[in-house]
């Protein structure tokens, strides 16, 4: 689009030039031309609107659309992968504080407080002030020698590949100016992701930048990449919420040869990462790939990243820490409402425990075991404002990543050309002609506006609930509409389990049929 209005505006000059000769009274057309000419090279040379750099003139047509009749725009454009149109507020919301700008509302809550469904805090009267600034989570057992302090909100996993140079440069740029860790994705550490903020390398099950010509786990590599100061925590990718038990997907089309290079893959082909892991096999095998992590990587935090789905799958991991002693140092918990750029629609919207009930069950199970005081539990999935944190830290949370609310900073539309190589703000696009439209220099800017706007608003929001700490949350605090009439707190909606609970007879009922199936040596269920 940028390449053509550039050649219609040499042509429309030319034009006029040689016209001019021989009836000067075509002159009179740069009355129209003129101002969208003019219009159109200070779309182009701008660096805060990625869409106007890409779609000069016609991507006025957008900002239109959204002031005339923003519900509609918001329905047909910025809905999710089921069709589902996201939450206005939020999204504006998220846009408002990536610009800086002022996010207060007018007339009042814009939500239905009497609808079924609706989640609120309750204040105090006596306040306190939590400075947000202040506030950090330290991830690291006791066998962990090299411990982080971590933001309470973090970047989430998304590979370059799936993201553009462009887009990763700016989100750690971001991460750097606020202090907050960014998640490599499965893609592997890139060039891009190395500007100085710190990052959690994941390891998935493809081990891109740490594979061998087999495309197995290589511990050498894995060991000298593993050192670099600017890597903090290493995860382990055992399933993510938008397609559990699905391997990830890279379309051939977005796969350049610096991508093929830093993942050690062939070129012109789709990269699939297989769907389960071939370095273990079973609950015991993944203690000892977790030591193997930690030994190798000089005793940073180690921890995996799973969507829940069968109960006694997890179950039986943590049965496996108990017997050899070995446990992460965070578990990271992604709901199956997550997002992704390529995904099976019936993945998306059918599999996987979602991010309410897998979080609480993660957080009883560690809770139950008794291991929870030395493993920290980082939330994942469709966070992007400061009560949405809130709730996910009441629930169990230690930390959380987003993915969506970063991308929507980064400038991101909602546009849904993730896996087609033509998104058309930069954000998931390998095409040099779209992704020079996403100016790092503004979107990190707007990253560490939207991380520290966030967290701001939690903490007051805490602050306001009489909390001097995120350890003073609790599941109680968070309320809920059941009926018209019906109010309950999220500790009577769900069930919390005593610590130890589950090493003890009897077991909770509702978890003692899990706990009995589940082996710490195999995945699979007992006879």
């Amino acid at each position: 689009m940028r390449s053509l209005f550039l050649k219609t505006t040499f042509v429309v000059l030319s034009i006029n030039v040689v016209s001019y000769f021989f009836y000067p009274q075509v002159l009179w057309s740069m009355i129209f031309f003129g101002p969208l000419i003019l219009l159109g090279i200070y779309d182009i040379t701008q660096k805060k609107h990625s869409i106007l750099r890409n779609f000069p003139v016609l991507g006025h047509m957008r900002f239109l659309l959204e002031e005339i009749r923003p519900e509609i725009f918001q329905y047909f454009v910025e809905s999710d992968t089921s069709g589902r149109p996201f939450n206005r507020e939020q999204r504006n919301v998220v846009y408002q504080r990536a610009k800086n700008e002022r996010d207060t509302t007018p007339f009042g809550t814009v939500e239905n407080v009497y609808e079924t469904g609706y989640e609120w805090v309750n204040h105090s009267l006596n306040p306190k002030q939590m400075d947000h600034a202040d506030v950090r989570i330290t991830i690291g057992g006791p066998d962990c020698k090299q411990p982080y302090s971590a933001s309470l909100l973090n970047i989430s996993a998304m590979s370059y590949g799936a993201l553009s140079k462009n887009a990763v440069i700016a989100l750690n740029n971001g991460a750097k100016m606020g202090g907050f860790a960014h998640n490599t994705g499965e893609g592997g550490v890139s060039p891009h992701h190395l500007q100085g903020g710190d990052l959690i390398w994941q390891v998935g099950t493809g081990y891109f930048g740490c594979r061998d010509d087999k495309g197995n786990f290589n511990p050498d590599t894995f060991s000298e990449k593993a050192q670099n100061e600017q890597i903090k925590m290493i995860e382990i990718k055992l399933s993510q919420g938008a397609k559990p038990g699905h391997g990830g997907i890279l379309p051939a089309a977005k796969l350049t040869k610096e991508i093929a290079e830093i993942r050690d893959v062939p070129m012109g082909v789709d990269v699939n990462s297989p769907p389960g892991h071939k370095a273990f096999s079973n609950p015991l095998e993944l203690m000892e790939f977790i030591k193997k992590l930690r030994d190798l990587c000089g005793g940073k935090p180690i921890g995996f990243k799973l969507c829940v789905g069968k109960r006694r799958e997890f179950i039986s991991i943590c049965k496996a820490m108990h017997e050899t002693g070995i446990s992460p140092d965070f578990v990271t918990v992604d709901g199956g409402e997550g997002g992704t750029g390529a995904a099976p629609m019936e993945f998306s919207n059918h599999i996987g425990t979602p991010l309410v009930e897998g979080l609480i069950f993660v957080h009883n199970v560690l809770v139950g075991f008794d291991l929870r005081k030395n493993i920290k539990v980082i939330s994942s999935g469709k966070m992007t404002s400061g009560f949405g944190l809130v709730k996910r830290l009441a629930l169990g949370a230690d930390i959380c990543y987003s993915a969506r609310g970063m991308m929507m900073a980064l400038g991101c539309i909602q546009a849904r050309k993730c896996n087609s190589n033509d998104c058309p703000v930069g954000v998931t696009t390998q095409d040099p002609k779209l992704t020079w439209a996403l100016v790092p220099e503004d979107k990190s800017r707007r990253v560490y506006n939207f991380h520290q706007n966030t967290v701001k608003s939690a903490c007051e929001i805490m602050g306001a609930m009489g909390l001097e700490k995120t350890e003073e949350l609790r599941a109680w605090h968070l309320m809920r509409r059941i009926e018209a009439y019906e109010i309950r707190n999220f500790s009577e909606i769900y069930e919390f389990i005593e610590e130890g609970s589950l090493l003890k007879n009897p077991k909770p009922e509702s978890y003692a049929r899990a706990c009995d199936a589940a082996r710490s040596d195999s995945f699979t269920e007992t006879s």
